[in-house]
């Protein structure tokens, strides 16, 4: 087991005893990973932060009324409660406007200081190009490839958010990544 895995775990068994220190450890663990997230999901930046103070606040409230109790690392259990609330926020604005992840405005740039011109320029075409794909793919694959590529989680932790079992998760993996390349292609 890796250090990390180790110090997540003391950090789990912390939080089952309410430990409010464990707590912001876990929230300066995991904020970054949590926000970018959200962001990925709802494409604004206001937005993005409002979803996860929420996110901190109920996990919070969680933790406090002994619910964390059939989670066995902490990540999953952040990732879940993030997931659920992305869904109220859709669910509320279903029906007030629509909402683009194209938008201009909230663009997200990458840039490697280390890399040449043409390779910059080759690089933002693929990102182009992968991000119009994946709008294209269904909102179940597009949420799985984020978890895995992006957010780096494992088949295990993604199994636990999205309460399917681990196999399902590889199957819906597998067939994102298809589904991708067959758009891409």
């Amino acid at each position: 087991m890796s250090a990390k895995r180790i110090k997540d775990k003391i950090l789990y068994l912390r939080l089952k005893q309410k430990d409010k220190d464990a707590f912001v450890k876990a929230y300066d663990s995991y904020i970054d990973d949590i926000y970018r997230f959200i962001y990925f999901k709802v494409g604004s930046k206001e937005d993005a932060e409002d979803i996860t103070s929420q996110v901190f606040l109920k996990s919070w409230d969680y933790i406090q009324n002994n619910n964390l109790l059939e989670y066995k690392t902490i990540k999953p259990f952040f990732y879940r409660v993030a997931r659920n609330i992305i869904i109220d926020y859709y669910r509320s604005k279903s029906d007030k406007e629509n909402i683009s992840i194209n938008n201009e405005e909230n663009r997200i740039d990458i840039i490697d200081e280390k890399i040449d011109l043409n390779k910059e320029v080759d690089l933002k075409n693929d990102i182009k190009n992968l991000q119009e794909a994946m709008q294209e793919l269904k909102n179940e694959y597009r949420e799985v490839l984020l978890l895995r590529y992006i957010n780096e989680l494992s088949v295990k932790e993604i199994a636990v958010i999205l309460e399917k079992n681990k196999g399902n998760v590889r199957v819906l993996i597998y067939r994102a990544i298809k589904a991708l390349k067959n758009i891409v292609n």
